[in-house]
């Protein structure tokens, strides 16, 4: 066993191991329908010559931490684990083509599992974020040998992420495009522990237009980057061959499911459980108060994979929790389970904006607007939340709530506990002096020294087709925010944020309309946000009975 795999499985605290890795079969080329070879390591257990199969199928190589993570970590406890580079990475052959190719490869790679001569039938897929992705293309006509998939913190539909409310996000693709483009590299590793193209793309990020990032940041154009920004919505037919969520209803297969409350995929995994579940097949669901990247999220994924194919593939069901689904709830700091998604017993509770700054209950007076500038010459900024990066989750948001650009509705100190555990929503009433502008909204929970840390936030894009004007000239907007699970302790308050901006999270509207690819003029929008009787803007939080 390698150092690094003993100081995971130590630091994991995972179940005992059972085998040792008998041998590693380096570069294995299993063949694609059109005749690409798709290299695979294949690890395999001492003990067994037949023992069930774990496929994971990346795009970020099979040495280091994603072979140790699932090829080391299994087969010690008795899986064969084939992990494969997808096409286009880490000596696979062809180009890499986010999404297109992997259901073809996919079910090309589980024809070739099935011929071999070690295979017994038993078959699973696990792994998070693209590794997760890779499943649902091709779990509903993977036939009977695949019993248990584990897509972690990721969807079935990518487009549906990076044009989530409208907008782009912009952060999440360019880092990730940069990371692609790099990981491959001379030095490529240390580059990334020193954040050097982290680095590169922050000076870059406010570039317009934005289809030349790639340029800017990689020295030469990338075509599946030309393809997100000039292909800017859910739906453009360009992305249905690419999106597999009409394909989640049809699995029927158990599914183990693990997300974070500031995990950038977060409501599509939840709308995702939510199709299996009215299809009679409802998955098992951790969530946690991770990021998208945290450790503690990996390492539960692995614990929650290792409980699965016990069940699933041994039958051995002493792991299983009793309820499907284990959340995590911030503030009380305690895990609970429920018997579904969104938890039964919390109902949407309306909160209303009022003058002067306040949030309560009650219905608004009449009041007038209040009223800031958005200049996307200096856009709003994200601080902390659902990012991909390192700048993700929990942080204190004093200094943009500052800015005049914001606007705040706090509530009075809470006189008990509450517990917000669901879907969040807002509907805010405003009025611009443009047609094209962006309503942000977010949740924060206040302490009682008067920090305010972010919960769960969410952006509409506003245009005269997504959501016209009123015969009043005012939008009504409805803003879908990330679902939480939050203790808003005694003493503490609700603090509701409304900004036009959340900057490089989501791209800034420009206020012109151009198509996001090659708009590059800037027009500030002059925005009223209305609480009066008929337009009592509202968050709703989902709050026990």
């Amino acid at each position: 066993m390698s150092l690094f795999g003993a100081i995971l499985e130590r630091l994991w605290k995972l179940p005992p191991r059972t085998h040792r890795v008998a041998r590693i079969e380096r570069d294995v080329a299993v063949p694609a329908d059109d005749g690409t070879l798709l290299l695979t390591d294949v690890w395999s257990p001492d003990g067994d010559p037949r023992p069930p199969t774990l496929l994971v199928r990346c795009p970020y190589g099979r040495w280091g931490p994603f072979g140790e993570m699932f090829g080391g970590v299994f087969a010690r406890r008795g899986f064969r684990v084939l992990v494969q580079s997808c096409r286009g990475t880490f000596g696979s052959g062809g180009t890499f083509r986010p999404q297109f190719d992997e259901r073809a490869d996919g079910l090309a790679t589980l024809k070739w599992i099935e011929a071999q001569p070690w295979f017994d039938g038993r078959l699973a897929m696990a792994g998070p974020s693209y590794l997760g992705y890779v499943q649902w293309a091709i779990a509903s006509d993977a036939g009977p040998s695949l019993k248990v998939i584990c897509p972690n913190i990721t969807m079935a539909s990518l487009a549906a992420h990076w044009y989530r409310g409208g907008s782009f996000s912009l952060d999440d693709a360019i880092g990730w495009t940069t990371l692609m483009n790099t990981q491959e590299g001379r030095f490529a590793l240390l580059k990334r522990l020193f954040r050097v193209h982290e680095r590169k793309v922050s000076r870059q990020i406010a570039h317009l237009p934005i289809n030349e990032l790639d340029e800017r940041i990689l020295g030469r154009q990338v075509g599946f980057w030309r393809d997100f920004v000039e292909h800017a919505s859910a739906d453009d037919p360009f992305w249905v061959e690419a999106s597999h969520a009409h394909r989640v209803p049809e699995v029927k297969i158990p599914v183990h499911m693990v997300s974070g409350w500031y995990d950038i995929f977060l409501p599509l995994q939840v709308g995702d459980w939510a199709k299996l579940a009215a299809a009679g097949n409802p998955p098992h669901l951790v969530i946690g108060p991770w990021t998208h990247i945290a450790p503690g999220g990996m390492r539960e994924q692995v614990a929650e994979a290792l409980a699965a194919l016990k069940a699933h593939l041994l039958g051995d069901r002493s792991a299983l929790r009793k309820q499907p689904v284990r959340l995590y709830v911030m503030g009380a700091n305690e895990w609970r389970e429920f018997a579904a998604w969104p938890p039964p017993g919390f109902e949407p509770t309306r909160f209303h904006l009022h003058p002067g700054g306040r949030l309560a209950a009650g219905t608004p007076p009449d009041s007038a607007p209040d009223r800031y500038r958005y200049d996307p010459a200096d856009p709003t900024p994200i601080v902390g939340g659902t990012l991909l990066s390192n700048a993700a989750g929990r942080r204190d948001q004093r200094a943009v709530e500052a800015r005049p650009d914001v606007l705040i509705y706090t509530s009075e100190p809470l006189p008990t506990d509450v517990d917000v555990i669901g879907e969040v929503s807002a509907e805010v009433f405003v009025s611009s002096s443009l047609e094209h502008f962006d309503v942000f909204v977010r949740v924060c929970d206040v302490d009682a020294r008067g920090r305010s840390t972010n919960v769960c936030d969410g952006l509409e894009r506003v245009d005269p087709k997504r959501w016209p004007r009123g015969a009043d000239g005012v939008h009504r907007v409805t803003v879908e925010l990330w679902p939480t699970a939050q203790r808003f302790r005694a003493g503490h308050r609700v603090r509701v944020q409304v900004s036009s901006g959340a900057h490089p999270r989501f791209i800034r509207n420009l206020g012109t309309g151009e198509p996001i690819a090659t708009g590059t003029k800037l027009r500030a929008a002059d925005q009223a946000v209305h609480h009066a009787p008929g337009r009592a803007s509202a968050i709703f939080l989902p709050i026990a009975r």
